[in-house]
């Protein structure tokens, strides 16, 4: 009952009034930037779960599926983590190309971001290097508080040379 309740709710509720260009495509950057600082620098679990919705969805040509739902992305993010913490563990970082940025509005939904991403890594405290580059898609959902990863597709991932 309280699911049907919930669904109802949802029904109703009017459709997310999407912002204007350019202020859209600064918000999306701005949740990318958030998002992904916290994907691979931070370790917090609750704020993780807060960025993306219950039924996110990550493909990745390398990886496979990364996640179908929250839960499965927030434990593989806690448990990348804990890896981490070692002293001599890889440590990745994900940079944007601002340059290959483009925002696109989902009217009464969200935006659609792509763009190319550089990957950097670097063994305990070594020097940072970068390892290698890849193409994104993202789908955004804006709900009353805020925006939210719905999708992500991450691909066309190359070494560096």
């Amino acid at each position: 009952m309280a699911l049907l309740l919930l669904l109802l709710a949802a029904a109703a509720a009017p459709p997310a009034a999407i912002p204007p260009q350019p202020q859209l495509a600064r918000q999306i950057e701005r949740a990318d930037t958030d998002l992904f600082a916290l994907y691979f620098n931070g370790c917090d679990g609750p704020r993780m779960r807060a960025m993306v919705t219950a039924d996110v969805e990550f493909y990745h040509d390398k990886g496979g599926v990364i996640a179908r739902d929250a839960d499965a992305l927030v434990a593989d993010y806690l448990k990348e983590c804990e890896a981490k913490k070692a002293p001599g563990a890889w440590r990745s970082r994900r940079e944007l190309v601002r340059s290959s940025l483009a925002v696109d509005p989902v009217p009464g939904h969200g935006a659609i971001e792509t763009g190319e991403h550089l990957f950097y890594e670097r063994k305990g405290d070594g020097p940072e290097k970068l390892a290698g580059r890849a193409r994104f898609v993202i789908v955004w959902r804006l709900d009353p508080d805020g925006w939210k990863m719905s999708r992500a597709l991450s691909y066309d991932h190359t070494p560096a040379h």
